[in-house]
């Protein structure tokens, strides 16, 4: 690895593991696991590539104090887990950054993942139907191995064949990618849900529907979402083996 590479790979792996060190205080445990492992991994390219033994006995000092540290993280979630008492609640702040889908579920999705359901009563308007869509991008391009993402929303009683219509290109889109879209209507559903198979329940107080209008088709974060403003919400993360999944 060049030299020239290790200046940049030690300033991405110092605010990284900031990040990291911000969410353990705040005790967002799961994206702090997250941010750990990937300043860590960064840390152990930086330390193959330094030559000076003074630096490397620096760099092993820090990466075996933040894998510890990351180690205790993981023993207790897997406890909170094992009783089924996980939870972790996340606020984003009005007008925040930096929590696309992927930023806000990459931590919750395993390869062993197979079966995703949405329950949103507010997939209706076209704004909504691309939020939908994004959702299933994410999936897909997560490294998981989903196979059936089940819907349940309201009918748009005003644009009705615009939703259906939307959600039979999704459909078929995702038909290609050997993946179903089982869609369900219901007039009285009100709790925004998302449940992975894999045990983790993530509730949106807005749902998917937590980004402002943007600007203008021209402006930041109109095409990336970590880049998009939020409107104020919370987010609550459950764990549970005993999820009844319906």
């Amino acid at each position: 690895m060049a030299q020239t590479r290790v200046p940049g790979m030690e300033t991405s792996a110092i605010s990284i593991l900031k990040r990291a060190v911000e969410l353990d205080q705040t005790s967002r445990f799961q994206e702090a696991l997250v941010c750990y492992q990937e300043g860590i991994q960064l840390l152990l390219d930086v330390l193959k590539a330094v030559k000076d033994d003074s630096k490397k006995a620096q760099y092993r000092e820090k990466i075996t104090s933040y894998m510890d540290r990351a180690e205790q993280i993981k023993v207790r979630m897997n406890k909170l887990k094992e009783e089924g008492k996980y939870h972790e609640q996340i606020k984003i702040a009005d007008r925040a950054t930096g929590f696309s889908y992927e930023s806000l579920f990459k931590p919750y999705i395993r390869e062993e993942l197979t079966e995703v359901w949405v329950e949103d009563p507010y997939i209706r308007h076209v704004h909504q139907l691309y939020n939908f869509l994004r959702f299933c991008e994410m999936l897909l391009k997560a490294k998981c191995n989903v196979k059936k993402i089940h819907l349940l929303t309201s009918q748009d009683e005003d644009s009705s064949s615009q939703q259906q219509s939307a959600f039979a290109d999704i459909q078929q889109s995702l038909q290609s990618h050997n993946i179903c879209l089982d869609i369900k209507y219901s007039p009285t559903i009100h709790d925004r849900e998302i449940r992975f198979d894999n045990g983790w329940i993530i509730k949106i107080g807005r749902g998917l529907d937590y980004f402002t209008k943007p600007k203008g088709r021209f402006s930041i974060g109109y095409c990336d979402y970590d880049l998009r403003e939020c409107h104020e919400t919370t987010v609550d993360v459950f764990h549970t083996k005993h999820t009844k999944m319906t």
